[in-house]
């Protein structure tokens, strides 16, 4: 008989032992409860900290599946809905602009952005890169905004969304899916809609009925003593402490008046679980109803249109996935690559930490690590064909 938490023990251990990675841990849940918990290595190598429990990390684009959730409040409670305009709360994406081959033209009259865009990536927002005007004019204000830090007007989330309406886009919005920065705009939506900023709306209508006790968009000087370390791992050498800013996130873990809705949370592996056991639960914890069971449905039950689709196929790791309200979402399991549920969903971030809630075996595996340019890594596929084997 296979000893799948031995086998997973091992799987860590080697990572850590290889330079894989610096430390993790991993988490199961089966209908919410725990069946399997495990930690290796340091959230702090020349500290000697080993990678607890309750270690912080940056979750980086783990954020994004709890900012659709917070849209989906706004969505249930009728403030906002899906194809409302994003003009319509951001003014400045009333006249935006797409440069398509070099050539510039507006956004159709009758097809602006919708919100709906913001939560399938498909909006035309890039993230920063150099191969249109787009990426570049994007990688600007993220330059311009980490060069703030060190002064006393850091840039807002609604000022970054601001500026991104006068960035052209990369596509005629729906045409496409494109990971971008479509997340960071939903969250100054959502500042809008509700009148509060988006820290305190997540606060009050996710973190707080759901116990999420270290969750927020800084880490306070009283948990620094728990905060991991981000390492670069090349699987050779020692790991190296990472030092850098990337998507405007301060690897500090300081205030920053930026509230990123695609990458800005801090949070640790115990807090992430009470948010996947919720959405497991149709949208209830403990009694308590943050999402009706509909929403839930609505949120999770995502997909692409067929030309959309074609995008995300150039995504490696991703076959039989769709995507759609900020996660990955399993249509094909016949195409995938991993072991996969019909219907299973969640995501994962640029360090590495990675979520899924699989509802046909009812089955939750979250991991925490803080690698750069990890996503979902070897070590996390390999853990998962384990626990879904």
């Amino acid at each position: 008989m296979r000893n799948k938490q031995e086998l997973i023990k091992n799987i860590m251990e080697k990572a850590v032992n290889g330079n894989q990675l610096a430390g993790l841990n991993a988490l199961v849940l089966k209908d919410g409860e725990e069946k399997f918990y495990a930690e290796a290595g340091y959230a702090n190598i020349e500290e000697k900290k080993p990678f607890k429990r309750d270690t912080i990390v940056r979750l980086y684009s783990q954020s994004k599946p709890v900012t659709a959730a917070a849209a989906m409040l706004l969505i249930q409670d009728g403030i906002i809905e899906p194809y409302e305009a994003v003009g319509d709360y951001i003014p400045t994406f009333k006249n935006q602009e797409i440069v398509e081959k070099g050539v510039r033209r507006p956004v159709r009259e009758d097809r602006p952005m919708f919100i709906k865009d913001l939560l399938d990536m498909t909006s035309g927002l890039v993230y920063p890169f150099i191969n249109t005007p787009a990426e570049v004019g994007t990688g600007k204000l993220y330059d311009e905004m980490i060069e703030r830090f060190s002064g006393d007007n850091m840039m807002s989330t609604m000022e970054f969304a601001e500026r991104l309406g006068e960035v052209p886009l990369n596509f005629q919005p729906g045409e496409h899916f494109q990971y971008g920065t479509s997340a960071d705009v939903l969250g100054a939506v959502i500042e809008k809609a509700s009148g509060m900023k988006l820290s305190e709306f997540m606060s009050e209508r996710l973190f707080k009925p759901l116990n999420m006790k270290d969750t927020a968009f800084f880490v306070s000087d009283e948990k620094k003593e728990r905060f991991a370390t981000a390492y670069i791992c090349n699987g050779e050498d020692t790991p190296k402490p990472y030092a850098g800013n990337n998507l405007g996130i301060r690897d500090d873990g300081n205030k920053n008046a930026f509230e990123s809705g695609g990458a800005g949370l801090f949070s640790t592996i115990d807090d992430y679980a009470n948010f996947a056991r919720m959405l497991m639960n149709g949208g209830t914890f403990e009694g308590k109803e943050i999402l009706t069971k509909r929403t839930v449905e609505f949120m999770i039950g995502a997909r692409l249109t067929p030309w959309q689709q074609q995008d995300l196929y150039s995504w490696q790791c991703l076959g039989g996935f769709s995507y759609g309200n900020l996660m990955r979402i399993m249509k094909e399991p016949e195409k995938a690559g991993i072991m996969a549920g019909m219907g299973e969903y969640g995501w994962d971030g640029w360090l590495g930490p990675y979520f899924v809630n699989d509802p046909e075996s009812r089955t939750t595996f979250l991991m925490l690590t803080q690698r750069t340019d990890y996503g979902t890594g070897s070590v996390t596929r390999k853990i998962r064909n384990v626990i879904f084997s």
